[in-house]
């Protein structure tokens, strides 16, 4: 199956999971990670997703799922423990060109969670078409593993630094390559970095253009 892969803005969307179980937790953080607006439709629910909705993480409706439920929302998780009701909920998504993901359930989801390695702003996410998850989450270990654990900080450096150099010098070639260079080196916040210090000499030899008057 050839899949489109995307990482979605989804803050402030609104985002509704059926179910509350054990399946439903897992997705209802990952929704909550990317700062949705997440409704949890289920007529019990888990401990910690009732303690969610008392803060008022979450909104949650205390009963079974009913057609008419998605309307307005922008994204759908099937996650009961009952398939049949799963399927009815994918049906109503794709009458509604909404998006859903049937848990456990593959020919029922528009898309995967996949695994995922966090490391600040870096993300690794690993799919596997919803054929074996335990594969997926094998991959991430690895992954994981060899990651260093202050990579995201770098990243975070690199960014800011990048942010100079697409400010002071004009869209061609030399400020590719530039990026690609620093994309290799180490870097820090401090002024005195040797890669800020690369990035400055190097814009005065690729200038913006000047603004005619």
């Amino acid at each position: 199956m050839d899949l489109f892969p995307i990482f979605l803005k989804i803050a402030g969307r609104p985002c509704v999971v059926i179910g509350a179980g054990n399946l439903a937790e897992a997705k209802i953080d990952s929704l909550l990670a990317a700062h949705a607006k997440v409704m949890v439709i289920a007529p019990e629910a888990r401990p910690r997703v009732v303690e969610m909705a008392a803060a008022g993480e979450i909104e949650w409706l205390r009963r079974d799922y009913v057609e008419g439920d998605l309307l307005g929302q922008f994204l759908v998780v099937a996650a009961t423990d009952n398939p049949v009701v799963n399927r009815a909920v994918f049906r109503e998504a794709t009458e509604k060109d909404i998006l859903c993901n049937a848990v456990d359930d593959p020919p029922f989801c528009d898309f995967y969670f996949p695994s995922v390695v966090r490391r600040g702003d870096l993300q690794i996410a690993i799919s596997t078409a919803g054929a074996s998850p335990a594969l997926a989450q094998r991959l991430r270990k690895e992954i994981n593993g060899q990651l260093p654990l202050d990579v995201g900080d770098w990243l975070t450096d690199l960014g800011n630094l990048r942010r100079e150099v697409t400010q002071t010098e004009p869209l061609n070639e030399e400020r590719k390559w530039l990026l690609h260079q620093l994309a290799q080196r180490e870097v820090c916040g401090y002024e005195a970095c040797p890669s800020r210090l690369l990035a400055r000499e190097h814009a005065l030899k690729n200038p913006l253009p000047e603004k005619k008057s």
